[in-house]
């Protein structure tokens, strides 16, 4: 079965969608096989695996409908293919109004959760690029995961943002999904040119670090990564020489040896 990682930060701008997709890819890279999810409505990830999003009739927000209405949607026949060897259910404005139409539906925060019962078992991993919102679309994402990354800019104000979702991710474990994890927190758009980039990797590492995992691997800041979303593709299909297509292989190798600590952590436990 599938392990379900959500890629979550109520904060925009701080490499969400480009840590989903070179996370994603880095996966196949190491011959995982990996479905990628658009879980906003803006579509971002999408359009940087180089599908129009205004053209696509089959969306997750079209599948979230189908089960709020008693339906029960094949979601294979909503998966894209990309060439790098990762699987897409892309997003366009549909999902921005499921936002009010959650609201009132049957296990609301759900939703998600059911609808990738019949094909967790066809990935080794499940990446959901979040929303930057803690609404219900988020809630349904994070109630579906095994575990959470949290990207952070190395910079003051959205480091500022954490409290929140700590609080959210609390409320989730409370009530939707206690298996919850974090997996971790990585540090992006760094610029090790800067104090604050320093300043601001500690005080996360002082403030979080003897609670949560942080992730050794820092991804730097670099026109790169963001010219290679503009093409359609990962970054190390654009440039893999780069400094940050180093930055995702690392990252890669880490979460998969930090998923192998926690599984066999909590095979350990369930012995006992």
């Amino acid at each position: 079965m599938a392990k379900t990682i959500a890629i979550c930060n109520q904060k925009g701008g701080v490499g969400k969608t480009t840590t989903t997709l070179n996370l994603g890819i880095g996966l196949a890279r190491e011959g995982k096989k990996v479905l990628l999810i658009d879980a906003d409505p803006q579509s971002d990830l999408t359009t940087s695996l180089g599908w129009d999003a205004d053209a696509i009739e089959n969306s997750l927000g079209r599948l979230m409908y189908l089960v709020t209405q008693n339906y029960k949607p094949d979601v294979k026949d909503t998966i894209l293919h990309h060439p790098e060897g990762v699987d897409l259910i892309p997003s366009n404005l549909d999902l921005s109004s499921m936002e009010t139409q959650l609201v009132n539906a049957m296990s609301r925060e759900k939703v998600l959760a059911n609808l990738l019962k019949d094909v967790k078992k066809d990935y080794d991993y499940i990446l959901i690029d979040c929303m930057p919102s803690l609404g219900m679309i988020t809630i349904n994402a994070l109630t579906a995961a095994d575990s959470v990354v949290i990207p952070v800019q190395a910079q003051y104000l959205p480091a500022k943002g954490m409290t929140q979702l700590m609080k959210s991710i609390d409320m989730v474990r409370n009530h939707t999904n206690d298996k919850l994890q974090i997996g971790g927190i990585v540090m992006t758009l760094v610029d090790n040119r800067t104090n604050l980039a320093k300043e601001v990797t500690d005080k996360i590492r002082t403030q979080y670090g003897m609670h949560i995992h942080i992730f050794d691997t820092q991804i730097p800041v670099a026109v790169k990564a963001a010219e290679a979303s503009k093409a359609g593709m990962s970054i190390f299909a654009y440039d893999k020489d780069s400094k940050p297509a180093k930055a995702y292989e690392q990252l890669t190798r880490e979460v998969m040896k930090h998923g192998e600590r926690e599984r066999h952590r909590d095979e350990a436990s369930i012995a006992r």
